[in-house]
């Protein structure tokens, strides 16, 4: 494949990344970037509209185009990642939505999802999804029974952000396994798409996309074709879950790496063989896509928010002038002083008060305790919860190195707290952090990029 190019698209919850890279080097040749605005809707609702991705999708690709030249015309991959368990309901036919995005962190559906917990037989969900809670997607199947009952026709189609740019691609439908879990599609033992969930709010199997198959390729479509400028027949990966895709940057370059993904949430990401023992509350075990066993996405109690939270308490400041203000304040010292804990589980639910939101806790401060050394404890807080949550792996020796990536890894006091919490495990940062997933979606076409 030399002097081709890859393109890499990470749709994301917030962000959608257009990448092109060397096939053969896997250097970067060009990038561009889009907001993706998110609507706030009554009762915790977030939401997309999808034309807003079109666009932003239209804009992307002509960005990168521009910035290649002819380079353009000699891309021989495509690979597209996506954030999961989202929800759109479209024409099966011809895609064409017929509701908003809503999105994998929408809360009006909480209180069905309470529900199918609360009448589930015992051990239900352990068996099926391996985890102690139903998928977030079986709730919001229930609420828009509910609300949208004329939806649920077999001429249409659930889908979720990777599902519905892939047919806009390829004209087929596929979704991957992290997507599938979190809409209570996929049975995590089994590693197949399984009617056993979906049944419980009655929906059938039928009603959503087929599961992918390894890292197998469609075709660019007629369609698909006028949308790139690229001619009909360039293969297409994916769709993968945006976790996936950003393990998927790592394994070629470090023996049993755990991923760390420091974003809208944190989020780590390893493999483990299928005979492994243990479990986690809130894992999302998938097909390992290097090989046999699972990959285990396990989402941290933190992430940016929580750091933002900070920045803008103990800084007064618009976020790009706090950053480069907490730089100042971490580089005269590294760490709070002993004794001052922070428990950053801000976007939880309380531990100590199951009824409200919120389980952020400060302990140990006195009448000397100012706000540098509390936003210290905010990031010392973040990373020993990182070192918490995979202490069990690493003394199991199931992790060899640890990578980071994601906005929060550009802190270089994130880096140094959890290197020397991890230590003697090698840490490394991945030098375009932010484009992780989009990397990692190519990996079907060249594993070395």
């Amino acid at each position: 494949m030399a002097g081709s190019v890859l393109i890499g698209i990470d749709l994301g919850t917030t962000v959608l990344k257009v990448c092109a890279f060397d096939a053969s080097t896997g250097s970067l040749l060009a990038q561009a970037a889009r907001r993706l605005p998110v609507l706030a809707c009554a009762e915790g609702g977030r939401e997309q509209r999808t034309g807003a991705l079109d666009r932003a999708f239209r804009e992307t690709v002509s960005e990168v185009q521009s910035l290649l030249g002819n380079r353009w015309k000699q891309t021989e991959g495509i690979g597209l990642a996506a954030q999961g368990g989202s929800t759109i309901i479209a024409a099966r036919a011809t895609g064409k939505p017929l509701t908003p995005m809503i999105l994998w962190n929408d809360g009006r559906s909480l209180r069905y999802a309470q529900r199918l917990a609360e009448n589930a037989p015992a051990g239900l969900w352990r068996k099926t999804v391996l985890r102690d809670y139903p998928p977030s997607g079986l709730g919001r199947f229930l609420w828009m029974k509910e609300t949208r009952p004329e939806l649920f026709r077999d001429e249409h189609i659930h889908i979720g952000a990777g599902e519905y740019l892939y047919f806009q691609l390829t004209g087929a439908w596929r979704q991957d396994a992290g997507n599938a879990i979190q809409i209570g599609s996929y049975h995590a033992g089994k590693k197949r798409l399984d009617a056993t969930l979906l049944e419980r709010v009655g929906v059938p199997l039928s009603f959503v996309a087929p599961l992918r198959r390894g890292h197998e390729t469609s075709l660019l479509c007629k369609r698909g074709a006028k949308r790139l400028g690229l001619p009909e027949g360039v293969p297409v990966a994916g769709p993968y879950i945006d976790q996936e895709a950003g393990y998927l940057s790592t394994p070629g370059g470090l023996e049993k790496p755990l991923q760390c993904s420091l974003g809208t949430a944190w989020v780590g990401n390893f493999t483990l063989p299928d005979d492994t023992t243990g479990f986690s509350p809130i894992q999302l075990p998938l097909p390992s896509p290097v090989g046999e066993g699972r990959l285990v996405v396990q989402p941290l109690l933190t992430g940016n928010p929580s750091w933002d939270w900070g920045l803008e308490q103990f800084t007064g400041l618009d976020r790009a002038a706090a950053l480069g203000e907490a730089e100042g304040i971490f580089k005269k010292k590294l760490w709070p002083p002993a004794g001052l804990i922070c428990l950053p589980w801000f976007t939880q639910i309380d531990p100590f008060n199951g009824r409200t939101y919120g389980g952020g806790v400060f302990t140990g401060m006195n009448d000397r305790t100012g706000g540098d050394d509390l936003l210290r404890a905010v990031a010392a807080g973040m990373a020993c919860e990182l070192a918490r949550m995979f202490r069990a792996v690493r003394e199991a020796g199931d992790i060899g190195a640890v990578a980071l990536g994601g906005g929060a890894s550009k802190g270089f006091y994130f880096r140094r707290m959890i290197a020397g919490l991890f230590a003697p495990l090698p840490v490394f940062w991945q030098v375009d952090q932010d484009l992780a997933a989009a990397r990692g979606s190519v990996y079907a076409f060249h594993p070395a990029a």
